[in-house]
């Protein structure tokens, strides 16, 4: 268990806190997180360092004076959303040359982006890979103290830093990583190399931090891990994924529990009882499939085959005959054909998922894919995805009509769409909306469903 940050390293940058501190009255941040809700997470403990160090938070971008930009690669469409605020904050820095810019995250992470930036960017300052947001404070004091730009971005196995402060989005749902890193190495995925190795928080700290946000009020907790379900895995006589839903299930308090991603290479029966047994975790399971034909699954490296999927698939709805099942899809990996690919349509067909998120392949530097032969056009991966699109649109729509006339528990997190309707989401993860005061807003409410949509129902109070 190396990879914990140690206290003596966590004093010295609560040091540098205090030296910012005094030199950052009236001055103000704006952190804007890409990506993935793990990267959420991190945002909001950027947010919390940035805050101890005496900056406030504003939500206009212009009005800061420090701008982090933590940021995502798992598509290429990111990474360009990316370097396109980047380039619009040029005039920004040209109007406020004190206006210090940090860019961290997955991005940043491999050399080929570092690189680009540093010689293409040069008004950015501050430049951080995956494994040192423990360290902004110190990095800040550095570009205070003598405007020197700091790049930082060193391939690590990665770290785990306790006890960093958090400035949470709201005071309804909270994210919490259990562990960091994969060793899964899908072909197509670059989150091993900019994420470093699997390694779990301790189960103890996990557990503080959910009876404090409990006490904070927070009514959903959602655990993060790149592979939840190899939690605890590395850690001599730490409990598993299954034992740990558990116990958090055991702490008193009106919330509910979800989590993701769900590798469904190590998604056990345990897990699924676990699910099915405890009253406060949600009857939802977000189970990446990616494609349905076997040679594709094998050379996207997954280590399961399409009748494993289904089998854990059928075991989830006898044990939990109303749970709600959803997935990623990436259409048009190298080599695949169409007939491979419609073996991902006979998949869907079969499992009936409320939802999927699809993605044409994006090619990823530094991956084994990236390397393999592509000889499908874009526009023809797209004629596929529409097709597949077709059919999980009717299969949408029967699942949601199979709601109507059922009640269901519904945590009000937002106005609706319509005037006068508030949305939430239930305990299965599908968005329902109904008319209703403002007030319910961040309480559960029971509502029967009576009208089903494509993307959402509509139901009435109870």
């Amino acid at each position: 268990m190396d990879y914990f940050v140690s206290s003596l390293e966590l004093d010295v940058q609560r040091d540098f806190m205090k030296k910012v501190h005094n030199i950052t009255v009236g001055k103000k941040f704006y952190v804007h997180s890409f990506g993935c809700q793990q990267n959420v997470a991190d945002g909001e403990k950027i947010k919390g360092q940035l805050s101890l160090m005496g900056y406030e938070e504003t939500s206009e971008i212009k009005d800061a004076d420090i701008i982090f930009f933590n940021t995502c690669a798992v598509r290429e469409n990111a990474e360009a959303r990316v370097f396109g605020n980047v380039g619009e904050l040029k005039h920004l820095k040209k109007n406020n040359p004190e206006l210090i810019i940090g860019l961290c995250g997955c991005m940043t992470q491999q050399e080929h982006i570092s690189q680009k930036i540093k010689k293409s960017y040069p008004y950015v300052d501050i430049v951080i890979g995956t494994h040192l947001l423990h360290k902004i404070p110190e990095f800040v004091f550095g570009i205070l103290s003598n405007r020197k730009r700091i790049f930082s971005c060193e391939d690590s196995f990665g770290v785990i830093a306790e006890g960093l402060p958090i400035k949470r989005e709201g005071n309804l749902k909270a994210w919490i990583p259990i562990m960091y890193g994969c060793n899964n190495f899908c072909s197509y995925c670059i989150v091993p190399y900019v994420r470093g190795r699997e390694r779990s928080r301790k189960s103890e700290d996990i557990l503080l931090e959910v009876r404090e946000v409990i006490a904070q009020g927070f009514k959903e907790i959602t655990l993060l891990g790149q592979n939840v379900n190899s939690y605890g895995k590395g850690i001599e006589n730490e409990i598993d994924f299954a034992t740990l839903l558990r116990r958090i299930n055991d702490i008193p308090g009106d919330f509910r529990v979800r989590f993701m991603t769900s590798h469904p290479k190590d998604a056990t029966k345990e897990l699924i009882d676990a699910i099915c047994d405890c009253d406060k975790v949600c009857k939802h399971l977000h189970l990446p499939v990616q494609c349905g034909n076997d040679r594709v699954l094998k050379k996207m490296n997954r280590h399961y085959n399409a009748k494993k999927y289904l089998d854990i698939v059928e075991y989830a709805k006898e044990k939990i005959p109303d749970i709600s099942l959803t997935s990623d899809i990436i259409v048009g990996f190298p080599t695949e054909t169409h007939d491979e690919f419609l073996d991902t349509v006979e998949l869907i067909k079969k499992v009936k998922y409320d939802l999927l998120y699809t993605f044409v392949y994006s090619k990823r530097e530094g991956t084994v894919a990236a390397k393999m032969e592509d000889p499908i056009s874009t526009k023809e991966k797209g004629l596929w995805l529409r097709e597949l699109l077709a059919v999980q649109e009717e299969i949408t729509l029967e699942r949601m009509n199979l709601l109507v006339g059922k009640t269901l528990r519904v945590l009000v997190d937002s106005h609706g769409k319509t005037q006068g309707y508030l949305s939430g989401r239930s305990d299965t993860n599908i968005i329902v909306e109904f008319i209703g005061d403002p007030s319910l807003i961040g309480e559960f409410v029971d509502v029967k469903i009576t009208t089903p949509c494509n993307w959402a129902v509509i139901g009435e109070k109870i």
